[in-house]
């Protein structure tokens, strides 16, 4: 009896597995990244074929990470633009890492200074991206892998554009990279809300975020 249960439950895990990769491999195929028409492509670099209109269609993917590049709350001031400086939402399957703890910031004046802290990263004017800490590009192939599609949202474009620049200006495939543009334009079937009235005042679930903040007093600083 104990063998026959054995032999049973062996055959349903190789089924299983064989479902597992033939569903894998089975993924319809990506476009390749193209910049959108207008403003939204020569300026923000947002996806013309995966963006805020088509993202649900590609969520869920197991070959691939979504990331959503904003704060919490950001210093800078994004309604002066028409945005929000609250991460008052995020698409369904987002996990948060703030692009302002990456590299240093370069924002419109409007919205003014924005986030002034350490980063992993510093851009120089001559366009190189250079490590502040030893640990940073373990931080970064971490949470962007190199073997995965990357799916990239903010609020308006500007940071997951900036993040796109600094995995490719630092050897990752420009092709398995998206800028999928500004939860303040998505209007899909996957939002999830974190603002909310109570009482007149407006309250942050923040709890529902996945979010991944890091820990610059942990980590080595590069001596040049």
């Amino acid at each position: 009896m104990m063998k026959k249960l054995l032999v049973t439950l062996a055959f349903v895990l190789l089924v299983g597995v064989g479902c597992s990769r033939t569903t894998e491999n089975e993924l319809p195929s990506l476009p390749t990244p193209e910049f959108a028409d207008g403003f939204r492509g020569y300026a923000l670099e947002i996806d013309a074929n995966i963006n805020e209109d088509t993202i649900d269609n590609f969520l869920n993917r197991p070959d691939s990470v979504y990331r959503d590049m904003r704060l919490l709350s950001d210093p800078a001031t994004f309604e002066n633009i028409g945005g929000d400086s609250y991460l008052s939402g995020f698409v369904q399957g987002f996990e948060v890492i703030p692009f302002p703890y990456l590299v240093n910031i370069n924002l419109p004046a409007a919205v003014g200074t924005g986030y002034t802290g350490p980063t992993l990263f510093t851009l120089t004017e001559d366009g190189e991206y250079l490590a502040n800490f030893e640990e940073s590009l373990r931080i970064l192939e971490w949470f962007f892998p190199r073997d995965k599609y990357i799916f990239l949202m903010c609020g308006g474009g500007g940071y997951a554009r900036d993040t796109r620049r600094l995995l490719i200006g630092l050897g990752w495939d420009e092709n398995r990279i998206f800028n999928t543009g500004g939860h303040w334009n998505y209007q899909g079937d996957y939002n999830v809300p974190i603002r909310r009235m109570v009482d007149g005042e407006y309250r942050f679930d923040f709890w529902k975020v996945t979010y991944h903040a890091i820990d610059f007093s942990n980590l080595r600083e590069v001596n040049r």
